[in-house]
């Protein structure tokens, strides 16, 4: 059965992944993306609108003739506070307020793990507390809340909280990461590496989003974690892509806590990349519980950690030249890496 799909955020990472997985399924697609949509081979097969889900108009156009929208747009942890709850939390408002009023009866939200903060235990489930650390963690939580008043009108809500997802397309922090491994280096971690630390493949993630499109809404008005079922250590799976880069190079570990005092101070000075989710999480055990979406979602992921890292790398290797020179701070350019880019030197 043929539907009529509308993506917010559709130029982005998941956003065009996303749109590929649903035309392999004879889908129609709307891309809604404040960026430029520059993807040559869908952009024929697209109905592709540029606009701002800040704006109620165009918002209003775009949703005419829509069966489901999947609302992935989102401002990311490095951008400034105000524009993160502006972007996250009012933007959100207005996809599921213009949904109720166009009659959409299904609006998948993507939100985050980030909902969770930093938890004492292992694994997350569904259940536990939403405490979401700084701008980003808290609005989304604050968009999962209006997700449950909409759901209240009759719309169904899937929401979907994903581990970091990574695969082609994926560039961001990860970039660190390929450059490092391509450029004979060894890699550098906080601490010794020893945590596990659960990530997710974005063909995955776009298998759980078609799922929670077709199945019945009583089944599926639900929030679910999503992740990788196979994973290991940060050493391990950093390891693997040195290991596939085949230059003998190692994972070092650095002094946890005075590395985090040197990474706040970088941070504040804007010298780096990392901001404080992100070096303060990847220390520590970090990895959810998808009993839910096994049973509910016959979730089935297809990719371990290694097996999602390594392809991400094989498609950096392909298309590096391509944003050699370019950088930004979604997931679809390089961060630029400021100070560390002299710790490279030492490694």
């Amino acid at each position: 059965m043929q539907r009529s799909y509308l993506i917010t955020g559709g130029a982005g990472f998941l956003g065009i992944n996303l749109v590929r997985f649903l035309l392999s399924k004879g889908q129609k697609v709307t891309s809604f993306d404040i960026a430029e949509f520059d993807y040559e081979d869908v952009m024929d097969r697209v109905n592709v609108i540029n606009g701002d889900i800040r704006d109620k108009e165009a918002l209003k156009k775009v949703m005419e003739g829509i069966d489901i929208v999947v609302h992935a747009a989102a401002a990311l942890p490095l951008y400034k506070a105000e524009e993160i709850y502006s972007i996250d939390v009012d933007g959100t408002r207005n996809v599921l307020n213009q949904a109720y009023k166009s009659g959409i009866k299904r609006v998948i939200h993507i939100s985050s793990t980030a909902v969770y903060g930093i938890p004492d235990h292992h694994p997350i489930t569904e259940n536990d507390d939403l405490v979401g650390v700084g701008p980003y963690g808290e609005a989304k939580v604050l968009a999962e809340k209006l997700c449950e008043e909409f759901r209240k009108k009759d719309i169904c809500i899937p929401i979907l909280r994903p581990k970091s997802f990574i695969g082609p397309e994926r560039l961001g922090v990860f970039t660190i990461l390929y450059e490092w491994a391509d450029s004979r280096k060894n890699f550098p971690i906080l601490g010794k590496g020893n945590n596990r630390y659960q990530y997710l493949d974005v063909e995955d993630f776009c298998q759980a989003i078609w799922d929670s499109s077709i199945l019945p809404s009583e089944k599926i008005n639900d929030n679910f974690n999503i992740a990788a079922k196979v994973f290991g250590t940060v050493r391990s799976d950093f390891q693997a892509v040195l290991d596939y880069a085949g230059y003998d190079r190692k994972i070092i570990s650095l002094p946890h806590t005075a590395s985090i005092m040197i990474l706040k101070i970088l941070e504040k000075l804007k010298l780096s990349p990392l901001y404080k989710w992100v070096y303060e999480t990847v220390g520590r055990e970090s990895f959810v519980s998808v009993d839910k979406a096994e049973k509910i979602l016959n979730y089935r992921p297809k990719y371990s950690n290694k097996d999602a890292l390594i392809r991400n790398y094989k498609w950096y290797l392909e298309n590096r030249n391509k944003f050699k020179n370019s950088s930004g701070v979604t997931h679809r350019k390089p961060w630029q890496q400021g100070a560390l880019k002299i710790a490279k030197l030492i490694f």
